[in-house]
């Protein structure tokens, strides 16, 4: 499937002209935050908490909703041979220690979430599928039910547990031993008075949205909760004011963060239907503001894009949620606040990281990728970032994980092999990227945009800006980068830098004898030139992380060059030939 060039649509505002984009807020929690939160989480162990979780066996579930999407089927049909498999990380049912946590983060996350319920219910019928969702809740039942701990108490667990264990009840209640039963209610109601006093302490983004989706559901779904259903509505609405910027952006600038919140409230409408009741305006609204926001991060396959530490999530993917939604519209073109600038052309289209990166606290794995691009042609992806930090496998090194947040892992231009933003031991995201500025031109013969950032301006004198031009037709992409000297205080001496431009898996390489071009054969026989002038044009081994958190060999081009204390730049094009 092809990109249709959206050029022509007004719909999302296009403004000329420049515009500042500053950094809000800090970097990540205070030390007096850290400790609150920790103070927080070790009260769930005291009595005190454990009177709070007390209240009325619930009998039965009023009513059982529809989850509207498909689950993996790959994940589900190893789940009917009595094994999860997740991100190559394989554990059998049976021998499943939930009380161990010898597994990884995504995998205790699956298994916390109960999203294996999905997967399992896209490739069984209940009969069949009964059995193992029965095993599977014992286990976490033994392990977690009385112990109010991390990682199974998270609250944003909670919310999606909720979600999918009343959206797949027949699945996990269908047994005949009434005990059995009786823990699964009982626990499903204690977990919801604890996602009642602990919900607003989730950090901003899709966890917070998640836990306020699980006490409107468990507001819905066990009897006697319409006070507990409106205290959710208004703390949704909280959640939702500090999630989701006003472009229908999300606050953690990544495309999967931004696809699981639209599937939280596309789900949550659901849990409405099956009440027959009508859900706030608001959740409908937030909705249709940040479909068009996600599919202005997706390639002309449809695909997402690899930002902030997410992956590229295949297309057929992305349809089915869209699909899910019930939204129809086109990409938006520029997320002023989400920072994603779009630029599409006949059947290319080239995505742009425009701001600076999320503040520490809303996002796992945040990267240094301001103005890094990503390009596509067709269902081919030429230009991309390696990408996937936060959903790669487990077998990876830890190292090679952290390296693709760096600044060197995307395309786009690095100085003396440093961040754009600082990258700390901790996981953290440091000083860098204060603030960008952006100016975007459209007209019938091309699409343009010029932006700057000062991640580099403190500690070596130089603002980088990069202006990108695609021709109407796509066929012609051309960028310069620039240093520009800034500030009193100039650096004497050379000053090295490099523009990386990662290349998508597949894309042949034969680089010209002279140092300045290459031709870039894609997968499907298209032929792409690339040329530059201002540096030294070399081919350099890379990888790309693909859908299922698998690293890729891959190359890449880097063009290197060293700017005296005036500054310097390198031009640079990329032309169809074929």
């Amino acid at each position: 499937m092809t990109e249709v060039d959206d050029r022509d649509t007004g719909a999302d505002g296009i403004e000329e002209g420049k515009r500042l984009v500053r950094l809000g807020g800090d970097k990540g929690l205070s030390l007096t935050q850290q400790l609150a939160e920790r103070l927080h989480r070790l009260t769930w162990r005291t009595p005190i908490h454990g009177l709070r979780l007390k209240g009325r066996h619930p009998l039965k579930l009023i009513a059982v909703p529809d989850d509207p999407f498909l689950g993996d089927l790959k994940r589900g049909a190893a789940l009917l041979e009595g094994v999860v498999n997740v991100a190559g990380e394989t554990r059998d049912i049976a021998a499943l220690n939930l009380a161990k946590h010898d597994f990884s983060k995504r995998f205790a996350d699956y298994i916390q979430s109960a999203a294996w319920l999905r997967d399992l219910s896209s490739v069984a019928t209940r009969a069949q599928a009964a059995p193992i969702a029965e095993q599977l809740m014992r286990a976490w039942l033994a392990a977690n039910a009385e112990t109010v701990a991390e990682p199974a108490w998270r609250p944003d667990h909670w919310g999606r547990r909720i979600m999918a264990w009343t959206a797949h009840a027949p699945l996990i209640l269908s047994s005949t031993d009434l005990v059995y039963r009786s823990l699964v209610l009982n626990t499903l109601a204690r977990g919801a008075r604890h996602l009642d006093r602990c919900a607003d302490k989730v950090p901003p983004g899709a966890p917070r949205v998640a836990a306020w989706c699980g006490v409107i559901v468990a507001g819905l779904i066990i009897p006697a909760g319409d006070v507990r259903r409106k205290m959710g509505e208004a703390g949704l609405m909280r959640a939702l004011d500090a999630s989701v910027f006003g472009d229908g952006g999300s606050v953690a600038r990544s495309p999967t963060a931004q696809l699981d919140i639209i599937m939280l409230l596309t789900a949550l409408r659901e849990t409405y239907a099956a009440r027959r009741l009508e859900p706030p305006t608001r959740i409908g609204a937030t909705i249709e503001a940040m479909v068009p926001a996600l599919l202005g991060v997706s390639h002309a396959d449809k695909g997402l894009s690899s930002w902030q530490g997410g992956g590229p999530v295949p297309g057929a993917t992305v349809e089915q949620v869209i699909a899910a939604t019930g939204v129809r519209t086109r990409p938006l073109r520029q997320a002023r606040d989400w920072g994603y600038q779009r630029l599409s052309g006949g059947q290319s289209v080239a995505i742009i990281d425009a701001a600076p990166p999320p503040v520490a606290r809303l996002v796992e794995a945040g990267c240094g990728s301001t103005l890094a691009f990503e390009f596509s042609d067709g269902p081919n992806r030429l230009i991309v970032n390696c990408g996937g930090a936060r959903t790669i496998s487990a077998q990876v090194p830890v190292a090679l994980a952290e390296g693709l947040r760096t600044t060197a892992a995307h395309s786009t231009l690095v100085v003396g092999d440093s961040n754009s933003t600082a990258i700390h031991s901790d996981g953290t995201l440091g000083r860098g990227v204060g603030e960008v500025e952006l100016s975007r031109q459209e007209n019938d013969t091309s699409s343009r945009i010029e932006a700057s950032h000062d991640g580099y301006a403190r500690r070596f004198g130089f603002v980088h800006r990069r202006q990108l031009i695609l021709s109407a037709d796509g066929r012609d992409l051309r960028g310069e980068d620039m240093l520009l000297p800034v500030g009193r205080k100039r650096k004497s001496g050379m000053t090295p830098f490099a523009v990386r431009f990662h290349l998508g898996v597949g894309v042949e390489v034969s680089p010209t004898a002279d140092g300045q071009a290459a031709l870039l054969r894609l997968p499907g026989a298209a032929l792409w030139q690339f040329r530059c002038r201002g540096g030294t044009l070399a081919v350099e081994d890379s990888l790309w992380v693909d859908g299922e958190g698998r690293p890729q060999a891959t190359q890449q081009l880097v063009v290197t060059a060293e700017a005296p204390a005036g500054g310097a730049n390198v031009s640079w094009a990329l032309k169809r030939a074929s």
